[in-house]
């Protein structure tokens, strides 16, 4: 089968290697049909930007389900107000990332605040200690598995003591998000058409985080939790508590999967240059731009889906009303119209924070800034405690014939388990 023929949706070939399949459908262009689906494939880095930037013909509302069946039948060359009535195919699903207009733009008002320069500054104090002592217990072993020992648990701490999670119950929520399926499971992509993944989960901490802001609202505390359960509508009207609910879930849920898998990725991408390695073990103040590259080249999403609302155009391919759309990040990331040698890896490229790593206009990653701090802050002190890390050949094979597994996810690119081994400073 040609690579361009490749379900992107299904296919493990594409799981594994998600860049080749890009490359052959982008020699069409940088928009492109698939065959098997009434589907638009959009892998050029302008034609992506455009369209994450243009509200006015493309919605969220597919996100983060994009085969799931729409709740009403699209008719005419423009479907806005459709759009805009539709019931949700799965209320629990309902969340930030999939809002459009003044709707997002109120309920990401509710999070800003969590993400001020002062408050990431006072974070990063706690994300330093947690990290140094992380590390150093790791580290003492020789060894671990990097993932699930030092990734997801650490993220997942950041992020539950930025919100106020108490410690008793933040053990409860990463059991069952890990008992679930990834965020767009290859394996439910067609066996349940589409229907929505993770609710489960979502429904289990929703009832731990109504109970939370519940009791700030009746009893106020000097914490986050309590500006969240307190906050207003930029036009100064109090939120359903419901909605102050949703964004603190969806907060905890998605940035501890997206900025664990980003540490994988950037951990495999370290041991396998060695020279690069030892470069920032050198100069730590390079850590930083070592992210933003590994976010262009290795970040841990490969989609984000759109649903056209009118009839228009993506470059040269012409758009119908209810198309859906999904934006290869990593694709764009790697167009070659935009960067000088795409596929190469270089610190201190110009204008490196233009990458799409975390999205474009009203949708960019609300916790972009704690991400790029938490990672960083991890890497530096794994760096400062050890003289090599390296993968493990036991569980990995040799340099020349690796043995990687990724999470089944058209959603994430993020590495199940990763074995790293290490020499201690």
């Amino acid at each position: 089968m040609n690579i361009a023929e490749k379900d992107f949706f299904t296919d493990r070939d594409v799981l594994l290697d998600p860049y080749a399949y890009f490359e052959a459908i982008r020699a069409d262009g940088p928009v492109f049909r698939m065959t098997a689906r009434d589907v638009v494939i959009v892998t050029g880095f302008k034609e992506s930007a455009e369209v994450l930037l243009n509200t006015a013909d493309f919605s969220s509302i597919i996100n983060p389900e994009p085969l799931a069946p729409l709740t009403f039948e699209p008719v005419g060359d423009d479907i806005s107000e459709q759009i805009a009535n539709a019931k949700a195919a799965n209320p629990a699903l309902e969340l930030l990332v999939t809002y459009d207009g003044d709707r997002h733009t109120a309920a990401r008002s509710l999070l800003n605040p969590l993400f001020t320069p002062s408050r990431l500054k006072a974070n990063a104090a706690f994300m330093r200690d947690f990290a140094d002592a992380m590390v150093r217990e790791v580290v003492a072993q020789g060894s671990c598995e990097l993932i699930n020992k030092v990734a997801t648990p650490y993220v997942t701490l950041v992020v539950a003591d930025l919100l106020g999670v108490p410690e008793e119950d933040r053990q409860k929520f990463r059991d069952v998000i890990d008992a679930g399926p990834p965020p767009g499971s290859m394996d439910t992509a067609d066996a349940e058409q589409g229907a929505p993944q993770g609710s489960q989960a979502l429904m289990f901490m929703a009832g731990f985080f109504f109970q939370y802001l519940a009791d700030r609202r009746a009893n106020p505390r000097d914490d986050v939790m309590t500006e969240l359960a307190l906050g207003k509508y930029p036009d100064g009207t109090t939120p359903d508590l419901v909605e102050a609910v949703k964004s603190a879930m969806f907060l905890f849920a998605a940035g501890q999967d997206t900025s664990a898998k980003l540490i994988g990725n950037a951990m495999r991408f370290l041991c396998e240059r060695q020279d690069l390695q030892q470069q920032l073990r050198e100069d730590r103040s390079l850590i930083p731009g070592f992210i933003e590259e590994v976010m262009r080249l290795e970040g841990s999403t490969k989609a984000t889906f759109r649903l056209s609302k009118r009839r228009t155009r993506i470059g040269d391919m012409e758009i119908p009303a209810g198309q859906r759309v999904v934006i290869a990040v990593p694709a764009a990331n790697r167009d070659p119209r935009r960067w000088d040698d795409p596929a190469e890896f270089r610190i201190g490229r110009p204008r490196i924070k233009e990458h799409l790593g975390f999205g474009r206009g009203a949708h960019t990653c609300v916790g972009a800034p704690l991400a790029r701090v938490e990672v960083a802050v991890l890497f530096d002190c794994l760096l400062e405690q050890t003289s090599a890390i390296t993968l493990s050949e036991a569980h990995h094979g040799p340099a020349e014939a690796r043995r990687i597994d990724y999470e089944p996810s058209f959603i994430i690119r993020g590495i199940d388990k990763l074995y790293v081994e290490f020499a201690k400073a």
